[in-house]
């Protein structure tokens, strides 16, 4: 099967649009083995639905520790986060986030430090879960994708970078964690 990734180049109107939820009659199995396929083969921390073209509100976490590199193909968490929906968030941190979809430009973004989510995984079960540090900044990446927003476009500032250049750039400016405590913001919506 070959999977397509959407750019910025030619695809931007594309992902700056919202995607639907997941419904019942929905191939989730197929959506779910594309994204582990394209997962399987690329480089990535996780992917959202509508970055290979499945205007779904699918994610799927692949690698949220900063600790396992990216080159190691074969580690996956083999995460799915379906139609989920943040109840609040707290904190803040930074990071200079790249992106798939946005080629080699790469933001400096403000993201919350911890956010709690309900969701539902592949087998229909609800789920609600906090993720703190790196995997709040990984998963509130994606719920971006989700809503058609891309990182380039509330970031900070923006640099051209290949790969290579990121990577050396990222041991100066490593991922920061500003405050863990920053007041809760509720925002439950359905």
């Amino acid at each position: 099967m070959n999977i397509e990734r959407k750019t910025i180049k030619n695809d931007a109107e594309y992902l700056r649009q919202v995607s639907a939820r997941v419904f019942e009659d929905d191939p989730i199995d197929k959506y779910i083995k594309m994204l582990k396929d394209f997962c399987k083969e690329t480089e990535c921390y996780a992917l959202a639905a509508n970055q290979i073209g499945i205007q779904k509100r699918i994610i799927y976490l692949k690698n949220t520790t900063q600790n396992i590199p990216l080159e190691n193909k074969n580690y996956d968490e083999e995460k799915i986060i379906i139609n989920p929906v943040v109840i609040s968030k707290k904190g803040k941190t930074k990071y200079w986030e790249s992106c798939l979809s946005c080629l080699d430009f790469m933001g400096l973004v403000t993201r919350p430090y911890e956010i709690e989510i309900l969701y539902f995984d592949q087998y229909g079960n609800e789920h609600i879960e906090t993720f703190t540090g790196f995997k709040a900044t990984i998963l509130s990446h994606e719920l971006d994708h989700l809503d058609g927003v891309l990182h380039i476009d509330i970031a900070e500032e923006i640099k051209n970078m290949k790969k290579k250049e990121r990577k050396e750039f990222r041991k100066l400016h490593p991922y920061e964690i500003i405050s863990k405590e920053e007041p809760v913001k509720k925002i439950v919506k359905i």
